[in-house]
């Protein structure tokens, strides 16, 4: 279960998720909110666009948003096992969507329970 009134469990939280993004791609998010319930946390990201991906944008489309899928396949690994590492945390799926258009990420993560 986690604490949902605990602002340092939101900043842990947060450092985890900006870590992952700056190890992918070069740098973090460039706005970050969390939504803490106790069986699942919701975090709403913006992420920065890389000048690489603007330029793979505007010559080959398609395949731009072939490794988008594929980086965010990637950081959805990366960020569950840091979560179940750094935070202790015991997550049954991580779910993550990702708009190019507008550079916004929505990631749910259900908790397990005891149920």
């Amino acid at each position: 279960m986690v604490h949902s009134d605990s602002n340092e469990f939101k900043q842990k939280l947060s450092q985890v998720y900006n870590d992952v993004s700056k190890e992918l791609f070069g740098f973090g998010t460039s706005l970050l909110r969390t939504s803490i319930h106790p069986e699942a946390i919701a975090i709403y990201a913006r992420h920065r666009r890389s000048p690489r991906s603007t330029v793979l944008e505007g010559e080959v489309p398609a395949l731009k948003y072939e490794v988008d899928f594929y980086m965010s396949m990637i950081y959805k690994k990366k960020l569950k096992s840091r979560l179940e590492d750094e935070l202790d945390l015991r997550i049954e799926a991580l779910l993550r969507d990702y708009d190019p258009a507008t550079q916004w990420a929505v990631t749910n993560i259900i908790l397990k329970t005891d149920s």
